[in-house]
């Protein structure tokens, strides 16, 4: 299976709709590819607090319409990074969108752990409820975003959903790039599955960006990283690994907390 992951740059001299047209035509450029992944809030860049408003768009707007496109184009699945969605009837989420090769849109995630400490994110956005998991030919996506990456919990229960590879878009920050490399070969290894993680590169509104894409193995090991520039990372990654793995080191039939453990 060959994902790979666009480390977009989010030049704030660059409007949203021509990014968006930019995006959608990378996108196309990996035709061949199983599975294309895109950062977190691209769009506006993860820390442009003052532009969530002005630029959310409802789940069908015209984010939605650019990538089920680019995606239809180029036959791939497609994880579309995240958007500020606007809810009509609620506060704006940070939501991401999948779609299918069709260009059909089959999952949407809100993300539940917003950044910010009682700021940014944190205050003008909505917490989401609900995992989420993306059934592929080849895996089960486990989907969740930036921040997320560092509750641990969120990941389990997307593997006790069935999750294999678990995706996680992001606009972290350059000033904790160490903790985004050792976060995501630590999920990876706890839970024994894959991780592609693809954040940005650019500055966010001053903010610069960790870019450092990374895709990790079941076992930790690093099968390809970014450097800080927009780039492509293509890797090739096998699935059926993560049931080797699991069998041949048992070790999540050995938890104890948080699930029903059998008498013996």
């Amino acid at each position: 299976m060959r994902a790979s992951l666009i480390q977009i740059a989010v030049d704030e001299g660059e409007s949203v709709e021509s990014r968006r047209r930019r995006v959608a035509g990378l996108v196309r450029e990996q035709a061949g590819a199983d599975l294309v992944v895109l950062p977190e809030l691209w769009t506006t860049g993860a820390f442009a607090y003052e532009g969530f408003g002005a630029e959310a768009e409802p789940l069908d707007g015209p984010t939605h319409e650019a990538m089920a496109k680019a995606a239809s184009d180029a036959g791939v699945w497609l994880h579309a990074g995240s958007i500020p969605e606007r809810d009509p009837e609620g506060p704006l989420y940070n939501t991401s969108l999948v779609f299918s090769p069709s260009g059909d849109l089959v999952a949407a995630y809100r993300k539940i752990h917003r950044f910010g400490f009682d700021k940014g994110e944190a205050v003008l956005m909505g917490a989401g409820r609900d995992l989420v998991t993306v059934r592929l030919p080849e895996t089960t996506l486990g989907v969740a975003t930036c921040y997320d990456l560092r509750f641990p919990e969120l990941f389990r229960g997307l593997v006790d959903a069935g999750a294999e590879t678990l995706v996680v878009p992001a606009g972290w920050p350059e000033r904790r790039r160490a903790h985004w490399t050792l976060l995501a070969q630590a999920r990876a290894v706890e839970n024994q599955a894959f991780v592609l993680a693809c954040g940005t590169a650019g500055t966010h509104a001053g903010v610069p960006q960790a870019g450092h894409s990374i895709v990790v193995d079941p076992w930790g090991e690093v099968l390809g990283a970014a450097g800080g520039d927009e780039e492509v990372l293509s890797v090739e990654f096998d699935p059926g690994k993560v049931g080797v793995t699991r069998e041949q080191f048992p070790a999540l039939k050995d938890r104890v907390l948080g699930v029903e453990v059998p008498r013996r």
